[in-house]
């Protein structure tokens, strides 16, 4: 067995090998709004491609939708202080988009908006740097029924909701992520239809 950790005073088990991460590497945690957040019709959120996915029958397990999940949204800074006392040092979040844009176009939704301002904050405050991931599969789902993806469209509509988010949360976020696993998404739901 190897026991790896970050450069502190911390011991490997007895009998393991020890290996260091590199000075500077940052230790982290990330999560999907989907997965997370919870508050699935609250502050003019509208379903993604997830809700639809998740409450149609038999395609998961139990029936388990992202309705409440980890209630994220409202547990946000319970959440923040954990993994402060975890030590991490970056979180990776990702940005509802139909929480900040429900129809996938037009104006922002300030209180989506106000979600990821007070959440960035709270982990600046904490010594923690967010990192914010735009697109962690979660198409509006107004977006899809126009043909989604495949549609030049909605490349145009993303275009509009990144520079929205920047606007809102450029001068507390330095590193941002676009697409999380671009080819789950194009191969997994288009390719395959899962």
């Amino acid at each position: 067995m190897t026991a790896v950790r970050p450069e502190t005073t911390a011991q490997p088990a007895p009998g393991a090998a020890s290996l260091s991460f590199p000075t500077g590497f940052v230790w982290g945690a990330a999560t999907a709004a989907y997965q997370v957040e919870g508050a699935a019709a609250e502050d003019g959120r509208t379903p993604s491609i997830w809700d639809t996915f998740s409450h149609t029958p038999g395609k998961v397990r139990n029936g388990d939708t992202g309705d409440i999940a980890a209630d994220h949204y409202h547990r946000y800074r319970d959440d923040v202080a954990l993994m402060k006392r975890l030590g991490l040092k970056a979180y990776r979040f990702s940005v509802s988009w139909s929480r900040v844009q429900p129809t996938g176009r037009g104006p922002a939704v300030e209180r989506g908006l106000d979600f990821y301002r007070r959440l960035t904050d709270e982990l600046l405050q904490a010594g923690i740097t967010p990192v914010a991931t735009l697109y962690h599969w979660d198409l509006p789902q107004e977006l899809e029924d126009a043909g989604g993806w495949p549609q030049r469209d909605t490349a145009d509509r993303f275009a509009d909701y990144a520079d929205l988010v920047a606007r809102a949360l450029g001068d507390r976020v330095g590193v941002w992520t676009t697409l999380n696993e671009p080819w789950c998404s194009a191969f997994l739901g288009y390719g395959s239809g899962v």
